[in-house]
């Protein structure tokens, strides 16, 4: 059920707790927040909103050891080799066999990067303003785990260019821009384009959004997908130890 004025928040947690991006929708995809903060305000901003849907670019849980369990891995196609794929979670292994590469998550927290560290913070205080694991019917505040290059990948139906490259960029703000999300058209950008400019050294980007910034929208967009069109949408994995949403329904066997 979709509750009136519900708001549809973003949030990338890279290693530093100053540097977290988030972004905001509303129900048509107008962008009404885009900011970054520590995790204290981010946290405290999500938990502000009555009705919400909160997607994190971050592992929900800790590796649970799923993959180690036999019954589980005699139930996958195609089954993973004897020995392999134990270090991963079931979401991250069905994400590698679509060609989508994935972070694995560890099974203890000492032995995860700074930025996973930071999204179970990020999970255990949305918890406690009264955030629950999507799907939950009836409930306005939801949250969910999110990868932003496998919803980029889905969206696309390929493997888009390097998140960090200028055509990366491009090439996400403008799949963001035919999506109807309140974002610039990036293609405006070559107008201001001259051989003086160039051969001076200037690139004129202003209007196109940082990686970070590009990964909070996408991860705003799928929980906006998982809320509004939640027949549209593909999770990934076990609640045992996190699911992926992904923002699309009929999903490739292969991206190339």
């Amino acid at each position: 059920m979709l509750f009136k004025d519900t708001v549809f928040i973003g949030i990338d947690p890279p290693s530093g707790e100053k540097s977290l991006t988030y972004a905001a929708l509303d129900q048509d995809l107008n962008l009404i927040a885009m900011s970054r903060a520590n995790i204290s305000v981010v946290s405290a901003f999500a938990g502000g909103q009555r009705t919400a849907f909160v997607a994190v670019n971050a592992p929900r849980r800790l590796n649970q050891g799923l993959m180690k369990q036999e019954s589980i891995r005699n139930s996958l196609s195609p089954q993973p080799n004897p020995g392999r794929w134990t270090s991963f979670r079931l979401a991250e292994y069905t994400l590698f066999q679509k060609n989508i590469r994935i972070p694995n998550t560890p099974e203890d927290l000492g032995s995860c990067p700074g930025w996973m560290r930071n999204g179970f913070t990020l999970y255990r205080n949305l918890k406690e303003f009264g955030y629950r694991d999507f799907p939950l019917e009836n409930h306005k505040q939801q949250m969910l785990e999110v990868y932003p290059h496998a919803a980029f990948t889905v969206l696309l139906k390929k493997i888009p260019f390097l998140k960090k490259t200028l055509e990366g960029r491009l090439q996400r703000q403008l799949l963001l821009h035919s999506l109807s999300v309140d974002v610039p058209d990036p293609m405006r950008i070559f107008e201001e384009f001259t051989r003086y400019k160039i051969l001076q050294g200037q690139l004129p980007l202003e209007g196109l959004f940082s990686v970070e910034e590009l990964e909070a929208l996408i991860a705003a967009y799928t929980a906006w997908k998982a809320a509004v069109e939640p027949d549209e949408i593909t999770r990934v994995g076990d609640q045992k130890e996190g699911e992926i949403v992904l923002p699309g329904k009929d999903l490739k066997l292969k991206y190339y």
